[in-house]
C-alpha cells in the first residue's frame, strides 16, 4: 500500500479548503520559482527521469511528449491544452482533483508551460463539470492575483496566461485531436496525424495536450525528486495513480495508490471488497469501459499497472475500475456500452461510423437470444475491421469490450441462444 507520506492528492475528497490559502497549507506554490529557476531542459529531463507515463489512457512518457516542443520558435506561439473532458464511463478522478485540489493543476500548468516554452495554457473542460469549471476559473483568477501567473509569474520573468474553455459534451472530444478542433471553434472530429501538434496544434501552432492527472503530479515530482516517483510502483509502471473504483462494492471510490498494486488488494482495502465476497466476483473492467474485462480467476492476481494489464490482453486505460458481481448480465452489460460508443463515433471514418452500429445491433440481439452462433465470429470479423482502420482510438474503444466479452464468455452468450432456441421451439 502507498504510505500517507507519498500522496500528492491530499485533499482528494475535499475536506479542506480547496482555494489558494488551503492549497499553501498543503505545500503547493512553495518557492515555485525554484523548480522553474532549473530551466526547461533540466525540467523535462526530471519528468522523463521519473518515469511518469501519461494518466489519460495512452501511458505515453510525460517527459518525452514535452521534448517534442520547439526548442525555438519560428514565430509561432506554443501551446498547452489540458484534456479535462473526461467522457470514459466508469471514470471520475480528473473531476476531483479539479473540484479539490485545482491549484495542484495551475502550478502544474505553471511548470509544464515553462518547460515547453509556451505562452498559455487552454484547460478544455467537459460540459457537464460545471461546478469544477467555477471553481477552476476562482483559483485561476486567485493565482492571477497572488501574481503566481500571468506577467512575470512568481517572480520568474517568465509570462504564462490561463484559460478555461468548456466543451459541449462530446465523448469524442476528450481524443487529442478532436479536442483541438473543438478548441478551435469547428466540429470535434479527430485530425489524420502526422502532422503531430507539437509541429502543428491549435490554431497551426506547435501544442502538447496533456491529461488533468498528469500535469497535476509534476510540481510534486519536481519538488521531491525524480527518484522518489520512480522509487514507487514498478520499473517501467512508476509513481502513484488515482483509481477510480465503482460498480459493485461496498464502498465506491476514488483512491490514489502506487503502480502495480494486485487488483484484488485494491479493491478490498479502499473500496470495502465485492459486494456478497470476492467469490462472488464476475468479471472487471479495470481501466474504463474501452478496455477488455477480466474474469475472476484474472483478477485474483493481476497487478495494476499499464504493462502487467497487457500482458492479459487488457490495459489500465485510465484506471476506472467497474466491478461486476454474479448478478450481472456480462452479455447485456457490454451492449450497452456498445450503444454509447455507436452514439458518440463522430461519423467521420467509415468502418467506426457503419461499424459500431453493426456491433451495437448484433450485441442487443445477443444479449436477447436472438441470433445464431456463427454470428459471433461474424461480430469478431466485425471489430477486427473496426480496431485499427480508423483516425482515432474511438474504434478500438468500440471493438475491444466486444473482444473481451468474447474472449472470456463466449458460453454464456452461446448457452443463451440455445436457451432462446429452445423456448421457440
Amino acid at each position: 500500500m502507498l504510505a500517507d507520506k507519498d500522496r500528492i492528492f491530499t485533499n482528494l475528497y475535499g475536506f479542506d479548503d480547496w482555494k489558494l490559502a488551503g492549497a499553501r497549507a498543503r505545500g503547493d506554490w512553495e518557492n515555485t520559482i525554484k523548480i522553474l529557476d532549473k530551466g526547461p531542459e533540466a525540467i523535462i529531463e526530471e519528468v522523463k527521469a521519473s518515469g511518469l507515463r501519461g494518466r489519460g489512457g495512452a501511458g505515453f512518457s510525460t517527459g518525452i511528449k514535452w521534448s517534442f516542443m520547439p526548442k525555438k520558435s519560428d514565430g509561432r506561439p506554443s501551446y498547452l491544452v489540458v484534456n479535462a473532458d473526461e467522457g470514459e464511463p466508469g471514470t471520475c478522478k480528473d473531476r476531483d482533483m479539479m473540484r479539490h485540489e485545482p491549484h495542484k493543476l495551475i502550478e502544474g500548468c505553471l511548470i509544464a508551460c515553462f518547460a515547453m516554452r509556451a505562452v498559455a495554457t487552454y484547460i478544455y473542460i467537459r460540459g457537464e463539470f460545471a461546478e469544477e469549471a467555477n471553481r477552476l476559473e476562482y483559483a485561476i483568477a486567485e493565482a492571477y492575483e497572488a501574481g503566481l501567473i500571468g506577467k512575470n509569474a512568481c517572480g520568474s520573468g517568465f509570462d504564462c496566461d490561463m484559460y478555461v474553455h468548456r466543451g459541449a459534451g462530446a465523448y469524442i472530444c476528450g481524443e487529442e485531436t478532436a479536442l483541438i478542433e473543438s478548441l478551435e471553434g469547428k466540429k470535434g472530429q479527430p485530425r489524420l496525424k502526422p502532422p503531430f501538434p507539437a509541429a502543428c496544434g491549435v490554431w497551426g501552432c506547435p501544442t502538447t495536450v496533456n491529461n488533468v492527472e498528469s500535469i497535476a503530479v509534476v510540481p510534486t515530482i519536481l519538488r521531491r525528486g525524480p527518484a522518489w516517483f520512480a522509487g514507487i510502483g514498478r520499473p517501467n509502471n512508476t509513481g502513484t495513480k488515482v483509481f477510480c473504483i465503482s460498480g459493485h462494492v461496498n464502498t465506491p471510490c476514488n483512491v490514489e495508490e502506487e503502480m502495480g498494486i494486485p487488483l484484488r488488494e485494491l479493491i478490498e482495502k479502499h473500496a470495502g471488497g465485492v459486494r456478497g465476497g470476492w467469490d462472488n466476483l464476475l468479471a472487471i473492467i479495470p481501466g474504463g469501459s474501452s478496455v477488455p474485462l477480466l474474469p475472476k480467476d484474472i483478477c485474483d492476481t493481476v497487478l495494476m499497472d499499464f504493462d502487467s494489464l497487457r500482458n492479459v490482453r487488457s490495459g489500465l486505460g485510465t484506471a476506472a475500475v467497474i466491478v461486476m458481481d454474479k448478478s450481472t448480465d456480462v452479455v447485456r452489460a457490454i451492449a450497452r456500452l456498445s450503444k454509447f460508443y455507436m452514439h458518440e463515433s463522430c461519423g467521420q471514418c467509415t468502418p467506426c461510423r457503419e461499424g459500431t452500429g453493426w456491433l451495437w445491433r448484433m450485441m442487443d440481439r445477443m444479449a436477447k437470444g436472438q441470433a445464431e452462433i456463427a454470428e459471433i465470429d461474424q461480430m469478431l470479423d466485425v471489430a477486427g475491421r473496426i480496431e485499427g482502420h480508423t483516425i482515432c482510438a474511438l474504434g478500438d474503444a468500440a471493438a475491444w469490450p466486444v473482444q473481451g466479452l468474447v474472449r472470456h464468455f463466449r458460453g454464456e452468450i452461446e448457452k443463451r441462444i440455445q436457451n432462446y432456441v429452445k423456448k421457440a421451439a
